[in-house]
């Protein structure tokens, strides 16, 4: 008769079982991790073309008003569909530059109050001299949005943003018209 041991360390026959026991969660969190950045990603990048269509939409207008502006916004949030369009913040604004370079915000179109959004008759100094020279004007879209992971163990989002700078179209300043 044969001892046990030798006999034991020869038998492979449940290796394949174990070697799944250590990698199956392993495989499932790299899996799941994988999906989630994928679904992220898309998030942003549905978000990055709702900020150039909110201001691309704008900037080929001569005028402008509210009701148009929530029509563009509109569409920016089915841009967005099938993430949830509630943690979108979107800002639309006219920055004129004086003859000295002196930049000033005409008119401001906010919606779900985003932090960066600069209020009407402001000096801003975030338009670079090379998007907006003096005496000229530009459409400003700012967007920002929360993602919140669906498989997050600690409910962390994630917050993207974007900025797109846009040159009037038609006239040389889109005009805001009080409806």
């Amino acid at each position: 008769m044969t001892p046990r041991r030798p006999r034991f360390t020869r038998d492979v026959r449940g290796a394949v079982a174990v070697e799944f026991a250590l990698l199956a969660p392993l495989l499932l969190l790299f899996y799941f991790g994988m999906a989630e950045l994928t679904q992220a990603m898309m998030a942003q990048r549905r978000l990055f073309h709702a900020t150039s269509l909110i201001g691309d939409m704008a900037a080929q207008n001569g005028q402008i008003n509210q009701t148009r502006v929530n029509d563009i916004y509109n569409i920016s949030l089915a841009v967005m569909k099938p993430f949830p369009a509630s943690p979108m913040r979107l800002c639309l604004y006219s920055v004129v530059s004086d003859s000295k370079g002196k930049d000033t915000v005409a008119w401001v179109a906010p919606k779900n109050s985003p932090t960066d959004c600069p209020a009407a008759a402001a000096v801003v100094t975030n338009v670079p001299d090379s998007v907006l020279p003096a005496g000229s004007s530009v459409i400003v879209s700012t967007t920002s949005y929360n993602y919140t992971p669906a498989t997050s163990l600690n409910k962390a989002s994630f917050t993207f943003r974007r900025t797109y700078f846009l040159r009037p179209r038609r006239t040389e300043t889109v005009e805001w018209l009080k409806t």
